[in-house]
């Protein structure tokens, strides 16, 4: 059973993330002649103050004038 987990930045629609499983599912079974339904993807939302590059988050980043 292959498993795959994907961290991303908090705030996409619901739509976006469910896309998004859809797809790496359809693709992990593809790429490995896997059963759809045996593949996992575990989706883990981070808060953009939680997450940082070169020390500075996203949330910093993303403010005005930044």
């Amino acid at each position: 059973m292959p498993i795959a987990m994907i961290h991303i930045a908090a705030g996409r629609s619901e739509e976006t993330k469910r896309a998004l499983l859809s797809n790496v599912t359809e693709a992990i079974a593809r790429s490995l002649d896997a059963p759809v339904a045996s593949v996992r993807v575990l989706l883990q939302e981070v808060p953009e103050t939680h997450w940082a590059s070169g020390g500075v988050t996203l949330a910093e980043r993303r403010q005005p004038g930044a």
